[in-house]
């Protein structure tokens, strides 16, 4: 006999009631189209936590008590697609800039700045990690990639660094053998970034909504699509943020399938999905 599944109906009040929710806590642009995806999502988090209906459980995560749940919600509707390298000819961009903006740091130790905003389950900030490292030679320069995400859940598989041989698919061979430790008996099939890599990166939760710190000063701005995610009015004003957070000449990379078009901004236009202060 089938373990009965409740199937929980999202009335089209409940589903208003959340999508407000999300875009007024990150932003988050859920349109008509993706009523079936929140269906799906968060049914799951109906079942777990025993709520009766999305009412119920929409009622319990805009209370106090709720405030974990909230979290796991948003957690829960922020798609997490990524693997290394992805993108490939943006980190062949950074391996040109990043010699020329080590040389200009000046002093004796070359230093270097990265936000990887939206950063997922950390493939993004390690690929840059390994790309600058590559190109600084015997420079020794320090290098600090801060990689924020608003999901606490891939904050902590970030962080740990080992992953499963698909999402190293684009890693070239001798990246690999140079950064990842490769696992043994029961770790089979899993890779470790070695700690000199690791080291680098630094992770944390951020909310692209909020304004950043004012230790936030970076050479280098990654946010790759995640842009796709907001309305104009909520990309403008990121884009504005991202500007105020990097030092002049420093470099926006977003996304390949995104663009500042129809945007008011102040960057200088490089190539496509590349911009400069």
């Amino acid at each position: 006999m089938h373990d009965h599944i409740p199937l929980f109906e999202l009335k089209e009040i409940d589903f208003e009631r959340i999508s407000r929710l999300v875009y007024e806590q990150c932003g988050i642009n859920l349109h008509e189209g993706k009523k079936e995806l929140v269906k799906a999502r968060l049914g799951k988090r109906l079942r777990e936590g025993n709520f009766k209906s999305f009412g119920d459980y929409y009622r319990y995560v805009i209370s106090n008590e709720g405030t974990d749940e909230l979290i796991s919600m948003i957690d829960s509707l922020s798609t997490n697609l990524t693997y290394f390298f992805r993108e490939e000819s943006h980190f062949r961009k950074l391996s040109e800039v990043a010699p020329a903006m080590l040389k200009e740091s000046g002093g004796p130790s070359p230093k270097l700045r990265i936000w990887s905003a939206g950063c997922s389950t950390g493939e993004e900030p390690y690929s840059l990690a390994m790309t600058v490292n590559e190109c600084a030679g015997a420079l020794n320069p320090d290098i600090k990639i801060i990689a924020t995400d608003i999901s606490t859940r891939v904050l902590d598989i970030a962080g740990k660094g080992i992953f499963t041989k698909e999402k190293l698919k684009n890693v070239p061979p001798a990246i690999l053998k140079r950064y990842f430790q490769v696992g043994s008996g029961q770790s089979e099939g899993y890779y470790r970034i070695k700690k000199v890599i690791r080291e680098m990166v630094q992770f944390s939760r951020f909310n692209l909504m909020e304004t950043p710190p004012s230790s936030f000063l970076f050479d280098v701005i990654f946010c790759r699509n995640v842009l796709i995610y907001f309305d104009k009015g909520t990309q403008a004003a990121l884009v504005k943020r991202f500007y105020n957070c990097l030092h002049k000449g420093g470099y926006f990379f977003a996304g390949h399938s995104e663009s500042l078009t129809g945007l008011d901004h102040e960057f200088k236009y490089i190539e496509p999905s590349i911009y400069r202060k």
